[in-house]
C-alpha cells in the first residue's frame, strides 16, 4: 500500500515509522522544514505538563538522565531524533502544503505547487492546534490596545511594563501569565468564565499523571473522587486562590497542570477577574461590573480544528464531530484514517502511537474491522458514554480517556488480527 500522510508532527512521525513497520510505503507531506510540528515554533517557556514517563513513545524512551518534564526544546530534539533513529526523513517532503485530498479510484493529494500525486489511501495527521480559536460572538464594544492569541506568544517582551490581561484557564493561559508577571507594569488579569482544577506537576513526591495512572484500573466517577480528595488535601481548591469554581469535576474537564500559576496568584503578581462583560477602549469590564484599564490582551482561548483539504463529503457539518470507528477510521472509507484527531486526558504522544500501529495494521492487512454495523454502534455506544462523562458541548466525539483508550486500541489490535 501507498499511503499519503499529511503532517509530520509527532502524530505524522508515528504513522510513518508504523507505516513502514507493516511494510507499507508512506509519502508524507509536511509545510515546514522540520519534523516535529509545533513542538519546533513555540513560546520559550514550554515545558512538557504530562511527564515523559507518561509521554514518550514506547518505540523510543526518552533519556533517563531528563528532568521528569522537559522543555519544548528537548521534546522537538527527541522527535528530531526519533526521525532520524528510525530513518523517518527518506519519507517526509518539506516544504509541500497539502491543499486538495480528493477520493476517485483512488486518492489523489494536491499541494501548494500544484503537483498532484495517487495513493491507496490517506492518513491525517496534522494536529488540531494550529488554527486558533478566537471567542464566538465576539466581545461587545471595540479594544484599542495590543491583542493577540496564544499560538503567536513567543516570549515576554511583549507584555514589559504593560497592563496585561489574559483571557483563559487552559495550560497555555497560566504559562503566559506567569511569564507575564515577571516583566508587567502591575498585576497580571487572569480572566476566566468557567473555572477549571489546578493540578500540580507533583503529587506526594511523584509525578502527578503518574498517581493518577495508578488509579486508572477504577472506574472513572471513583477515580474522580479520590483524585479530587487528594488534591484538595494538597493544595487546596481553585476558590482558595481567587479563581472560579470549576465547571466539572476532574477527569471531566480537562485540567490545567501548573506548579507556578498558584505562586503567583498567592503572591499577587497575578490577579483572577471573572469573564468579560465588554471592551471599552483601553478598559476591560468585567461581568462583576469592574472596569481594569489594558494595554495587551492575550487570547488563550485555544483552537478549532482545521482539515483545510477535506470537503464536507469527508468532513460533515463540522470536523470536531467527526465519527471515527476508534477515532481512527472513516465509517464510509477506512482507507481514509485519521491518527490525532482527538483530545485525551493524557498525552497525546502513546495515544497516536498506538491509533498509528492500528491504522497501519489495516493498511498493511493484518487487521480486519469488524462490519460496518458494528463500527457504527461502537461509535455510537462510545460518543454516548463521552457526553455522560464530558457534556455535549466539550467535544465529545474527541475525548478519550488516556490509559483505557490505549489499552482499548491494544486490544482491538488483537480482535482484529483474530478476525
Amino acid at each position: 500500500m501507498r499511503v499519503a500522510v499529511i503532517g509530520a508532527g509527532a502524530a505524522g512521525l508515528a504513522t510513518i515509522k508504523a507505516l513502514v513497520d507493516a511494510g507499507c510505503t508512506p509519502v508524507a507531506y509536511e509545510r515546514n522544514d522540520l519534523p516535529g510540528g509545533l513542538w519546533t515554533d513555540t513560546y520559550a517557556s514550554l515545558h512538557l505538563n504530562t511527564s515523559k514517563g507518561r509521554t514518550e513513545f514506547a518505540d523510543l524512551p526518552m533519556p533517563a538522565e531528563w528532568p521528569d518534564y522537559p522543555s519544548a526544546g528537548r521534546v522537538a530534539g527527541y522527535l528530531a531524533d526519533y526521525a532520524d533513529k528510525f530513518g523517518l526523513t527518506q519519507h517526509i517532503r518539506y516544504g509541500s502544503t497539502v491543499t486538495r485530498v480528493e477520493r476517485g479510484e483512488d486518492w489523489t493529494v494536491t499541494t501548494d505547487t500544484g503537483d498532484t500525486e495517487r495513493y491507496d489511501a490517506v492518513i491525517v495527521a496534522n494536529g488540531h492546534n494550529w488554527q486558533p480559536r478566537l471567542p464566538e460572538p465576539g466581545y461587545p464594544g471595540t479594544f484599542d490596545g495590543i491583542a493577540v492569541h496564544a499560538h503567536d506568544y513567543r516570549t515576554p517582551d511583549v507584555f514589559r511594563n504593560r497592563r496585561v490581561l489574559v483571557v483563559g484557564m487552559g495550560n497555555s493561559a497560566m504559562d503566559i501569565a506567569v511569564d507575564a508577571s515577571h516583566v508587567a507594569g502591575g498585576p497580571v488579569l487572569l480572566s476566566a468564565r468557567h473555572g477549571v482544577h489546578i493540578v500540580p506537576k507533583y503529587l506526594f513526591g511523584r509525578p502527578a499523571d503518574a498517581t493518577g495512572g495508578a488509579l486508572a484500573a477504577l472506574p472513572w466517577r471513583l477515580r474522580q473522587r479520590l483524585a479530587e480528595t487528594m488534591l484538595r488535601l494538597a493544595v487546596g481548591t481553585p476558590q482558595r486562590y481567587g479563581l472560579p469554581a470549576p465547571a466539572g469535576g476532574l477527569f471531566q474537564n480537562h485540567p490545567t497542570i501548573s506548579d507556578t500559576i498558584l505562586h503567583r496568584l498567592t503572591h499577587g503578581e497575578v490577579v483572577a477577574r471573572p469573564g468579560i462583560e465588554r471592551l471599552d477602549g483601553r478598559c476591560v469590564v468585567f461581568t462583576d461590573g469592574t472596569a481594569e484599564p489594558v494595554d495587551v490582551i492575550v487570547w488563550a482561548t485555544g483552537y478549532r480544528v482545521h482539515i483545510p483539504f477535506l470537503t464536507s463529503r469527508w468532513l460533515g457539518p463540522d470536523p470536531e464531530r467527526l465519527p471515527l470507528f476508534k477515532h481512527v477510521f472513516h465509517l464510509d472509507d477506512p482507507s481514509l484514517a485519521f491518527v490525532g484527531l482527538m483530545q485525551s486526558t493524557g498525552s497525546a504522544f502513546p495515544v497516536v502511537e498506538a491509533q498509528a500501529k492500528l491504522a497501519a495494521a489495516y493498511l498493511s492487512g493484518t487487521f480486519a474491522l469488524p462490519p460496518a454495523a458494528d463500527q457504527r454502534r461502537a461509535v455510537d455506544r462510545d460518543l454516548r458514554a463521552a457526553i455522560e462523562r464530558w457534556g455535549e458541548r466539550a467535544r465529545p466525539h474527541m475525548r478519550v480517556d488516556f490509559d483505557r483508550y490505549v489499552a482499548d486500541l491494544n486490544r482491538e489490535l488483537t480482535r482484529g488480527v483474530h478476525r
